[in-house]
């Protein structure tokens, strides 16, 4: 909404403001270096596991795209070659995808307590939560293991169909990484903002909800996030940024202010 004229903004602005949500959560973080260095513990374990999974992929990749192209074996071989070139990129881009998503949900598992503090922070610098609900650790825990097994569950069923019409050329490289690139950006969307959500006692049929009215906003920020993540080491020191921004996100899309400046001493606390 315009708080100027009072009529709706436009999809293409409600996705840039979304967009420009991670700039400003970058912006808190970076003049907290200690909720830079707080997001950054659990992003830094993940990235490790990750990119010993990433490597292995790599190494392996010739052999997998010979084994996801196994009908293409009697072809003539500069058909065939070029179907396991195919084979290898869509195998590779659906990797990338999936790891993203994953990373997240692992990320974010891993890291709750610690993205739990940072949300709060940013919550109480634009006037906190009304009627809060308080979550133990183990029920929170739990809750964040479902959703993301949830979401990880959805990311699969979306992510194969995406591996398979990757295959086809030209649009397998062109429409197929930005249809995988807006889903991405729309389940980190989901992901991220589990935790103000929970404060507010609501679970992930309420954040699809919420999101889900304010798509534009909530795909701008998520895609903002995607390609920032694209970036390598992005996902690991972005991590603590897109918390901040994901709560700055779920605050706006639920009527809450994220109006004005935080102030500089409260961010250190």
């Amino acid at each position: 909404m315009n708080a100027e004229t009072g009529r709706p903004l436009g999809a293409a602005k409600q996705f840039a403001i979304g967009a420009g949500l991670l700039g400003r959560g970058l912006g808190i973080v970076l003049r907290s270096p200690k909720l830079l260095a707080l997001g950054l513990v659990p992003a830094v374990i993940a990235g490790a596991l990750y990119a010993t999974a990433l490597f292995f992929l790599v190494d392996y990749l010739p052999q997998l795209s010979s084994a996801v192209t196994w009908f293409a074996d009697g072809w003539a071989k500069w058909a065939r070659d070029l179907m396991r070139v195919l084979g290898g990129i869509a195998l590779l881009g659906v990797s990338v995808l999936l790891g993203i998503l994953t990373f997240t949900a692992v990320t974010l598992l891993i890291g709750d307590p610690f993205y739990e503090r940072i949300s709060e922070l940013v919550e109480e610098r634009f006037g906190g939560v009304p009627d809060e609900v308080e979550v133990g650790f183990w029920p929170s825990l739990r809750r964040s293991l479902i959703d993301s097994l949830r979401l990880i569950g959805l990311s699969i069923v979306i992510g194969l169909p995406l591996f398979a019409l990757g295959f086809l050329p030209v649009v397998g490289q062109t429409v197929i990484p930005v249809l995988g690139g807006a889903f991405g950006g729309w389940l980190l969307a989901l992901e991220l903002t589990g935790v103000p959500f929970q404060r507010r006692g609501q679970r992930l049929r309420h954040r699809r909800a919420v999101l889900g009215a304010n798509r534009p906003l909530a795909l701008g920020f998520g895609v903002a996030v995607f390609c920032c993540f694209l970036i390598p080491l992005g996902a690991i020191l972005l991590m603590p940024a897109a918390i901040a921004g994901a709560t700055l996100l779920a605050r706006q899309t639920l009527g809450h202010s994220i109006s004005g400046r935080p102030a500089d001493h409260q961010l250190s606390r």
